[in-house]
């Protein structure tokens, strides 16, 4: 007997389609018991900061382009990884006009004026045009990580993250380290039959507010029904969210051998463990794409300094302590960084491989320092996105920062046309 096709059952058949899970009742096995996998999957990972870098100390110099350059003293502590990462200079978001938003349109290049009579405007950033693809058989489209701390302590202006979703509004992250972790590997005690109902009837309250909404369409002004249209948006990817919900409804949350993080860890053992969940996530496969808005302020704090974040960025005034703090916050984030590259190219693939070999990673932020957004500070690396590395990249002038992006989205195998304001592909990214 054949059923009727109501919108739900299409939803769900749809997605199931696209996106089932591997399932152990289906002859599959996941994560620990699992068999390898033929070939380890892409990831594309970026990690941002506020507050900018040293000008003087972090980029290497531009008469020294390619892979005879002399590393700066600001990236020193990446010197045994410098033939497997590249800095890439030139780049910049031509609407950014705001130097203490060291993430907001980093990943999106959005005009914040764009729609008229609005001020503050932004769209789709690139993880999640990348979410949208890799992110389909993986229990977490992708994973959105903050610092414990205020977004605006450590310059990232506003957002809940540094994801954006398609109709430019933001999209939730886990602040801190429990909490990420907790998201990843805690388990739910909620009897599967509960976890059931409570997804129907959230299915039920949603198809409400569609139909009523849909009701209010008809006499709606142009400018109103933009509106409705950004709701329906939003509708849609809770519905994505539901789907996946119950495509993993009693698949078990992955196990790992990384003990649960302390409460209260803040600045650098804060970012250090923070790279250990993200290598964690990997290690599942619970997702494919991370962002990571990293704090600052508590990482100056942890490395005793005294000096005020903003105070730091605007070094240039009086130099002496502020230039020091500046300095010391470029040394520190870089010995992180190297850790987590350490970890990248340690850990093994089913195959034989390492993360490293299969992950596109970019480091950065809008800001270069103080007001500046021009030359915003660009490092890449990983082997996952086939990026040219070992290099000091000088992109051409006025080159958009979205052409890195679109690089590493179609490194990584996301179909993209193109992203933001790009003006096609920065191909000196490319090997």
């Amino acid at each position: 007997m054949s059923l009727p096709h109501t919108r739900r059952h299409f939803l769900r058949s749809g997605t199931a389609l696209v996106a089932l899970p591997v399932l152990a009742s289906l002859g599959f096995q996941r994560f620990a018991s699992a068999a390898p996998a033929p070939t380890p999957p892409k990831r594309l990972i970026f990690l941002g900061f506020g507050w900018g870098i040293t000008t003087e100390s972090w980029f290497p110099d531009v008469k020294q382009p390619g892979k005879d350059y002399t590393l700066p003293a600001g990236l020193a502590p990446l010197a045994r990884h410098k033939e497997d990462f590249s800095v890439v200079q030139g780049l910049w978001n031509k609407y950014s006009n705001d130097g203490h938003w060291g993430s907001t349109m980093w990943l999106s290049g959005a005009n914040r004026f764009a729609e008229a009579g609005q001020t503050f405007h932004n769209s789709i950033s690139a993880d999640q045009v990348a979410a949208a693809q890799l992110g389909l058989s993986t229990r977490f489209a992708s994973l959105q990580l903050n610092g414990a701390e205020n977004g605006e302590a450590s310059g990232h202006g506003p957002g809940l993250s540094m994801a954006w979703n398609a109709s430019g509004k933001p999209i939730a992250g886990e602040n801190g380290p429990v909490a990420a972790y907790h998201r990843l590997f805690a388990k739910d005690n909620t009897p599967i039959a509960q976890q059931k109902a409570m997804l129907a009837q959230r299915r039920s309250v949603l198809d409400t507010f569609v139909e009523n909404a849909r009701d209010l369409r008809r006499n709606l002004s142009k400018n109103d029904t933009q509106k409705l249209d950004e709701y329906f948006q939003g509708i849609r990817e809770i519905e994505v969210r539901l789907s996946k919900d119950e495509q993993w409804l009693g698949v078990p949350q992955p196990k790992t051998d990384l003990p649960a993080p302390a409460p209260g860890l803040a600045g650098r053992e804060e970012i250090k463990i923070m790279y250990d969940i993200m290598i964690a996530a990997m290690r599942t496969d619970s997702t494919r794409v991370m962002t990571y808005r990293q704090p600052v302020s508590t990482l100056l704090t942890s490395i005793g300094v005294k000096v005020a974040p903003h105070d730091m960025s605007h070094y240039h005034s009086t130099m002496g302590e502020k230039l020091e703090a500046s300095q010391r916050r470029d040394l520190a984030q870089s010995e992180l960084l190297a850790g987590f590259i350490d970890k990248l190219k340690s850990t093994k693939e089913a195959d034989g491989s390492c993360l490293f070999d299969h992950v596109a990673l970019a480091y950065g932020s809008n800001i270069r320092t103080e007001h500046n957004l021009d030359n915003c500070p660009t490092l890449v690396t990983g082997r996952g996105a086939g990026l040219k590395l070992g290099h000091n990249i000088i992109a051409p002038k006025d080159t958009p920062l979205c052409n890195a992006w679109l690089a590493m989205l179609r490194g990584v195998g996301v179909k993209a046309e193109r992203h933001g304001d790009s003006s096609g592909e920065l191909t000196q990214m490319v090997a």
